[in-house]
């Protein structure tokens, strides 16, 4: 059987990196960590090609090649999901889709031949033994969730790692909060599933096998949801197989604010090179918390807690929402004076969606507030909901925060706010100088001489190269995230010269 993997194209997005990677010679930042697995669950004997859209191009000849097309997708990709699906169709090729996307709206999908969903540990099985007896089903379903410690070390042979800025790996699955706009607990449950230490450091050590040296993203959505494990077991062995190796890879994941309660934890995934975590912060409304069910955010000071977890030696990055029910108009005033106290460099701030199924959308479907499908993109004033406050007023508040949030001088002062905080652990550079000296001669040229604003630029490495000689690097690194983040999201906020449009109600009106 000749089997092609496929993963769809992603839009420019906030964390699509496109135009920071472009400064490293890459062209994703993460590979299709899923299909890697779900290739390692395939029969040995068959022939196994991947294709990342994001990074290669898919050729008809690769279509044909193949028996069936495997298609794995976010609801962020539907757009690129379905133009492969109907050119498999058009080319006679019978496809195989599974993932996030297809799980949660299976009923769009009727021209996929067959559909594999919820976690392929529960349904490739009985998929592959029907396809063997050439009596394959059109939808398979499973109601529980698996062991995850049963899943297979991902299948890196498939991939030319060149093309990616960082590698990633799984822990755990699972939330023990549930958010009401959030869909993990309706794809991965409320209890955390995890791996032992010793699978988590096999898996590790394949990656590093594999010749990988650099940046790893723990791919959870929340990796302390099992806070005692960690601490007694899996932080302890990784920082041990880390140090026997000369640390060769930089840690990063997503955790609940309430990490920061938790000395111990922080110190011993410092310990594990850990370096960055995110945290969706979401708001600091306390009324718009108790509205999402964000409860481990609630009754806590929010400032005091991110500046916590930079002193232990990790960088914050922070999710974002407004267009919740009860944000009032100063909302958004708050919001940017909190992450510029913050000194959260990397601030995803998007709208309120609801995503398929969540508690959310069936709460506004009642409400008869869906106004469209779910695109996955928040990032954007494409809201799929109506908001309370008024499409115009989010839309205005939106934006007025990402300009004043993103522009090239607020973006400095934040930047410097974090360094003058931030206390890390001994530095473990683990990127090629190659490549970090590639990165820095080209943002010389690109943020230095060419964008306007260039003065913030040399005005932040100034500032590093007397106060904070030894961040200088990260100082680099920091401007081309914001040079990404103002071309990514340039179109909407200061338009193609760098001024600022009317928004999209001053322009219907003219």
């Amino acid at each position: 059987m000749r089997v092609l993997l496929v993963y769809p194209e992603y839009p420019e997005t906030f964390w699509s990196f496109k135009h920071a990677l472009k400064f490293v010679s890459k062209k994703a930042a993460y590979p299709p960590l899923g299909l890697m697995t779900v290739a390692a669950m395939l029969p040995e004997e068959w022939e196994k090609k991947l294709i990342d859209m994001n990074t290669d191009t898919l050729r008809d000849e690769d279509i044909t090649e193949s028996d069936y097309v495997m298609i794995s997708s976010m609801d962020i990709q539907l757009d690129s999901a379905k133009k492969v699906i109907q050119r498999c169709r058009e080319l006679g090729v019978k496809t195989v889709a599974g993932g996030p996307l297809f799980t949660t709206r299976p009923e769009e999908f009727s021209e996929v031949d067959h559909l594999v969903l919820g976690e392929a540990e529960m349904t490739l099985a009985p998929f592959l033994h029907d396809l063997e007896k050439g009596q394959a089903k059109h939808i398979y379903r499973s109601d529980g969730f698996p062991d995850i410690g049963t899943s297979p070390i991902p299948d890196w042979a498939l991939l030319d790692m060149r093309k990616y800025s960082s590698m990633n790996i799984q822990y755990s699955r699972g939330c023990p909060y549930n958010c009401e706009f959030c869909d993990i607990v309706l794809l991965n449950g409320r209890i955390p599933r995890t791996k032992s230490a010793e699978k988590l450091t096999a898996e590790m050590e394949a990656l590093y096998e594999a010749g990988w040296r650099g940046g790893v993203f723990i791919v959870d959505d929340n990796f302390i949801g099992n806070k005692t494990k960690l601490k007694r077991e899996i932080l302890p062995a990784v920082a041990e197989w880390m140090k026997e190796r000369n640390y060769p890879f930089v840690l990063n994941t997503e955790v609940s604010i309430d990490l920061s309660d938790d000395d111990e934890l922080m110190k011993l995934m410092v310990d594990a090179n850990f370096g960055t975590v995110f945290v969706g912060i979401e708001t600091t409304e306390e009324e718009s918390l108790l509205e999402c069910g964000k409860y481990q955010n609630r009754n806590r000071d929010l400032l005091s807690s991110v500046k916590k977890m930079q002193q232990f030696g990790l960088q914050v990055q922070g999710g974002f929402i407004v267009g919740f029910d009860h944000d009032k108009p100063s909302v958004f005033r708050n919001m940017i004076d909190f992450i510029q106290k913050s000194g959260i460099v990397t601030a995803m701030v998007g709208v309120l969606t609801a995503p398929t199924g969540t508690r959310l959308f069936m709460r506004l479907k009642e409400e008869n507030r869906i106004a469209s499908e779910f695109s996955g993109n928040n990032t954007s004033i494409l809201t799929n909901i109506v908001p309370k406050m008024g499409l115009k007023n989010l839309e205005d508040g939106y934006y007025e925060i990402l300009k004043s949030i993103y522009a090239p001088k607020p973006y400095r002062q934040r930047v410097i706010t974090f360094l003058k905080n931030y206390k890390p652990n001994t530095p473990r550079h683990v990127r090629p100088l190659s490549d970090s000296l590639k990165a820095f001669l080209k943002s010389l040229w690109v943020l230095g001489i060419r964008e306007r604003g260039r003065i913030h630029y040399w005005l932040l490495l100034l500032w590093t190269a007397f106060f904070k000689p030894s961040l200088f690097p990260l100082s680099v690194e920091f401007a081309i995230y914001g040079y990404h983040f103002r071309k990514s999201l340039s179109f909407a906020l200061f338009g193609e010269s760098g001024s600022i449009p009317p928004s999209h109600a001053e322009r219907d009106s003219e």
